[in-house]
């Protein structure tokens, strides 16, 4: 019989407690960690209103590392292994905070990989939105921390902490082995869809998906782990279906417009219809690459349907170009009342009845990266346009490099101070970039310069946001005379979140108070009003110095306006899904028209507009504008493809859904939906979709080996 009661022995206290006490004592220090991580990630599940289908995959994962984290605790002295198990069930449950609010704000879960790219941006821009998120979500934070402080306050009394047998510890790592093996296990059942969790598991992108199927704490392990040993190529080389995916099926009436238009054709000048390719031996590199991920690439490439020369080839041949990527931009802002630039320039250059600008990772950086290089970028860290800055890799194919080896003058501003890197990345795209408060940087090509002449409070800070009118008013001068042609690009800011306290649109309140709208959607549409009004401004500059006639403006946006997508609904009518799957990006539940937008492509010299149904995205922005400019490119090695060739249209989603000219396929149900009026037979569905999602697939996850690999400094050299 067991004796509860206390003794002194050799000057010594002696505790003398049930045995079955010490065993259920002993059981929950064991099962301390388990039980909070899998807390933390139904919590966090619950509330970003994840599916929970995969909770035995989580569950499991969760008792892993639960089990790893609890033997941390068990074999010291009883201060330390209190002081352990307090502090890692603080910081664990933190951390969970953290990525909620990130998720929140930024639309992404931030891994370890990402901490140098945290570290490098100006946070203090998003003070605001960080502090209304944390004060609007003080319940659900408490909710995370709660048994933290439970630990803390109770911990002690109720499970002791004794010092126990590191053997103990040992069989406690043991049970954590055990059932990551099982988690291996579980992710290989049949689960439904095109990325399931084993899938997921060997993927460095997609991490909402792995937080969603494998839980946040896998997904912070895996990041870990492929900093050190990176994923391999498993997209396998079957490339023999994917060569006839582009060759002109953007017109079902075979008429060659990329309107699809049955007209008669014109009897003119004959065309050029040759292939948009450089004289490039893909095969060679294929066979001779230094690696297997640059075979593989050139293996790839050379099986891509290269897009065709047209009636439009070198339209614009000699033209200044001058593009903006606008901030927060949709083409919902867009009114002739209230924004007549904005209308004139979409209604009469190119029309684009179907363009789209899918939300990738990091947004603004990354939408960047769609509109300067033609590459979709890679959905996780590092961010692809600022690892282009950091590796100096050869961006052979970006309008800078390519308008430069013409001889134009290249001259790029952004009225803000760093952000993602852009005093290395900006230069090495081949610009003389232009960034508030300078500094140095060594890039190979190009150089940064201070941004002088912006609006500065007394503190001698920027304001905030700057004004892209007067950004236009401040640099103009320093290309519109000049005896080359030039090219310019300007990244905007005014259209930046939040809109409930930006400065901008209150100098049009005259405009904007009596309009039917809450006031966030004012206040947006005040930045749009914004645009407009530089775009104006930077017209009227040209025409006054005899350079609008020769000059192609070129305007698209980096992303949609994610923190306020009620303010796209109240501006297009229509529904586009709960807020809250828009604002996580659960792009299974959602309306894709929310990513449908304006794209203008105008200059004065047009006698009628171009009319251009086909679907268009931003990663087509660049091969239509080398192709315009009558430029040497090779069609094979972008993502996109030129708008105006007979080329088929696709637009990929962050969720790997994506649509083209012939129909919609959702990756979350399988299910494939033929555009109006496009015939399929089941056979030649079934066929199409497995080729387009092995396309799909390749040219998201290719961006990653082309920078990785420096690829087109192996094809181009310096």
């Amino acid at each position: 019989m067991a004796y509860n009661g206390r003794r002194m022995s050799g000057g010594r206290t002696v505790s003398h407690r049930s045995g079955d006490a010490v065993l259920a004592q002993t059981m929950a220090r064991v099962l301390l960690f388990p039980a909070l991580l899998l807390y933390l990630e139904l919590v966090l599940h619950i509330h970003m209103k994840m599916s929970l289908a995969y909770t035995p995959v989580y569950l499991v994962f969760s008792l892993a590392g639960g089990f790893f984290l609890s033997a941390l605790a068990l074999p010291w002295r009883r201060l330390t292994n209190s002081l352990v198990a307090k502090a890692l069930a603080v910081i664990i449950s933190v951390i969970f905070v953290v990525e909620m609010i990130a998720k929140t704000i930024l639309q992404t879960y931030y891994g370890p990989s990402s901490l140098k790219t945290a570290a490098g941006n100006k946070l203090t821009d998003y003070a605001d939105v960080i502090i209304s998120t944390v004060l609007s979500r003080i319940p659900i934070i408490l909710v995370f921390l709660l048994p933290s402080v439970l630990l803390i306050v109770f911990g002690t009394r109720l499970l002791g902490f004794e010092r126990l047998d590191i053997r103990f510890a040992g069989l406690v790592v043991a049970a954590c082995a055990v059932f990551h093996v099982v988690g291996l296990g579980v992710t290989h059942l049949p689960w439904k869809g095109d990325l399931g969790p084993a899938r997921l598991y060997n993927m460095d992108t997609n991490i909402d998906d792995q937080v969603e199927q494998l839980g946040l704490l896998t997904m912070l392990r895996l990041d870990m782990k492929h900093q050190i040993f990176p994923v391999k190529n498993t997209m396998g080389d079957d490339f023999t279906d994917i060569g006839t995916l582009n060759s002109g099926s953007s017109d079902p009436d075979g008429s060659g417009d990329p309107s699809g238009s049955a007209s008669e054709p014109d009897p003119g000048p004959m065309i050029d219809t040759s292939p948009n390719v450089m004289d490039v031996d893909l095969a060679a590199l294929a066979e001779n690459g230094k690696n297997e991920d640059i075979k593989w690439l050139a293996n790839y490439f050379n099986s891509v349907a290269p897009t065709k020369k047209n009636e439009y080839t070198g339209m614009f041949e000699g033209y200044n170009v001058i593009f903006l990527t606008l901030e927060g931009f949709s083409g919902y802002g867009i009114s002739q009342e209230l924004t007549p630039t904005l209308y004139k320039l979409t209604h009469e250059g190119f029309v684009f009845n179907n363009f789209y600008t899918p939300l990738h990772f990091t947004s603004t950086s990354n939408g960047e990266c769609q509109n300067l290089l033609g590459l979709y970028p890679k959905g996780n860290f590092p961010i692809t346009m600022t690892e282009t800055g950091e590796k100096q890799t050869n961006c052979y194919f970006s309008l800078a490099q390519q308008l430069g080896r013409e001889g134009y003058l290249v001259q790029g501003y952004h009225p803000n101070g760093n952000m993602y890197g852009r005093d290395k990345s900006h230069p090495n795209l081949g610009y003389d970039w232009h960034q508030f408060g300078g500094g140095k940087t060594t890039t190979r090509r190009g150089q940064l310069s201070d941004f002088e002449g912006l609006e500065v409070a007394n503190s001698g800070k920027l304001l905030w946001p700057q004004r892209d009118k007067h950004m236009i008013e401040a640099s103009v001068d320093n290309y519109i005379n000049s005896d080359q042609p030039f090219h310019v690009y300007y990244l905007t800011i005014s259209g930046h979140m939040p809109y409930s306290n930006n400065r901008v649109p209150q100098q049009y309140r005259d405009l904007l108070d009596p309009l039917p709208y809450s006031d966030t959607t004012k206040n947006y549409l005040g930045t749009c009003i914004e645009v407009d009004r530089a775009l104006e401004t930077l017209i009227n500059k040209l025409k006054a110095a005899g350079k609008l006639d020769k000059t192609l403006i070129v305007a698209a946006p980096d992303h949609i306006p994610y923190f306020d997508v009620a303010t796209l609904e109240e501006l297009a009518g229509q529904k586009f899904g709960s807020s809250d799957d828009l604002e996580y990006l659960k792009e299974g539940s959602i309306n894709f028209d929310v990513y449908k937008s304006a794209l203008i492509m105008w200059t004065a010299s047009m006698e009628e507009p171009v009319i251009v149904d086909k679907v268009v995205g931003q990663v087509d922005i660049l091969p239509t504008l080398s192709n315009l400019l009558g430029l040497k490119y090779d069609s094979r090695m972008l993502a996109g493809a030129d708008a105006l060739s007979d080329s088929e249209g696709l637009v990929i989603f962050s969720s790997r859904c994506w649509k083209s000219d012939r129909g919609f396929y959702n990756r979350y149900t399988g299910e494939f939906t033929p555009a109006e009026g496009v015939s399929m037979t089941a056979e030649e569905q079934d066929s199409y979709v497995s080729a387009m999602k092995k396309l799909v697939g390749y040219k998201l996850d290719s961006t990653a080996m082309i920078v990785e690999n420096d690829f087109y400094n192996v094809v181009f050299g310096e």
